[in-house]
């Protein structure tokens, strides 16, 4: 196991560095039930990510941040880098798959990036990234592996903590593993009878293969591409993430495209919370999958994000029978 592990001293380094930029997302009790959700979707950018992006990108030396950003992503940390860079006053360059929601893309050139667009998979992003960098300088923005992202991804565990005290369980989806590392590093170590399980798609399932077998397995494009939650679909986690989440996380579970799913509409119409179907995956778990979750007296779900593409929140929310169907 690496001993470069995030420490609680970096994250809170890096709330420092987030305070004024980041918001303090609230945690919003859900009708009917003892959840509470950790409401992420309420960030500037309608995600996370902006906290590790903007920690990541305030650490570098003028000159770097001079001569400009790059990061790969499916959508969210495109918009988080894009806007913390504006921020800070360096160039944007974001490559995104050709089948990213328009909706994370549309943003990301708003905030002032250049978008360039790649086939599916992590392959391809990582190749054109790295043809850029060889031949402008950018300064890569690694959107999980890598310890400022996770330090920054932290703080919304240190609010956690500090919010609910008496939490004995944080659920929290996975993707590459930087939201949980950081998260589950501060939590745990804020409040350390605190179980941490992770929820991913059982179409994208590489982080609970990677937990069982003590090293990371990848998944091929084609079968991540097959989930509906575009924000969970990366390939494999890092050697980094994997490591934080041996240590400090309990245990993986999978939800169902569906159960997601569900899982929007609920947050939607009882929790009036708007959510993307990855961001919703610790809700659908908690909701809707809670025989495989540790039993516990007061939980917490993290709502990750809420960039969903409006037509399908329509088909999501439209009445049964009204030929709103959700593909």
């Amino acid at each position: 196991m690496p001993d470069d592990l995030v420490s609680l001293a970096d994250i809170e380094a890096a709330a420092r560095r987030l305070a004024g930029v980041a918001t303090a997302t609230p945690l919003v009790p859900f009708p009917g039930s003892k959840l509470r959700v950790k409401a992420e979707s309420l960030q500037v950018t309608g995600s996370f990510k902006v906290r590790g992006a903007y920690n990541a990108i305030s650490s570098l030396p003028a000159a770097d941040r001079g001569r400009g950003v790059i990061a790969h992503s499916s959508g969210n940390h495109a918009q988080a880098v894009a806007y913390a860079a504006r921020l800070l006053g360096a160039p944007a360059v974001v490559v995104v798959p050709d089948n990213a929601p328009e909706v994370k893309v549309a943003a990301a050139r708003r905030h002032g990036a250049e978008i360039v667009t790649v086939r599916p998979g992590l392959a391809a992003r990582l190749a054109a990234t790295e043809q850029l960098i060889s031949s402008h300088g950018y300064t890569l923005i690694p959107p999980f592996d890598d310890r400022r992202v996770i330090a920054g991804q932290g703080t919304a565990g240190l609010e956690l903590a500090a919010a609910a005290p008496d939490t004995d369980l944080v659920v929290v989806p996975v993707s590459g593993g930087g939201l949980i590392s950081g998260i589950a590093t501060a939590v745990r170590a804020r409040l350390p009878g605190t179980t941490v399980i992770g929820v991913e798609p059982e179409l994208a399932a590489d982080a609970r293969d990677s937990l069982r077998r003590g090293r990371a397995v990848a998944w091929p494009a084609a079968d991540t591409q097959r989930t509906i939650a575009d924000a969970l679909r990366v390939e494999q986690v890092s050697r980094l993430t994997l490591a934080h989440m041996r240590r400090h996380v309990a245990g993986i579970v999978t939800v169902t495209d569906d159960e997601m799913l569900q899982a929007v509409r609920l947050l939607a119409t009882e929790g009036h919370l708007v959510a993307e179907p990855g961001g919703a995956a610790a809700v659908a778990a908690c909701l809707l999958r809670g025989d495989a979750l540790p039993s516990a007296r007061a939980p917490v779900a993290v709502l990750s994000g809420g960039n969903i593409d409006p037509a399908l929140l329509a088909r999501v929310l439209a009445p049964a029978g009204s030929g709103g169907r959700v593909p």
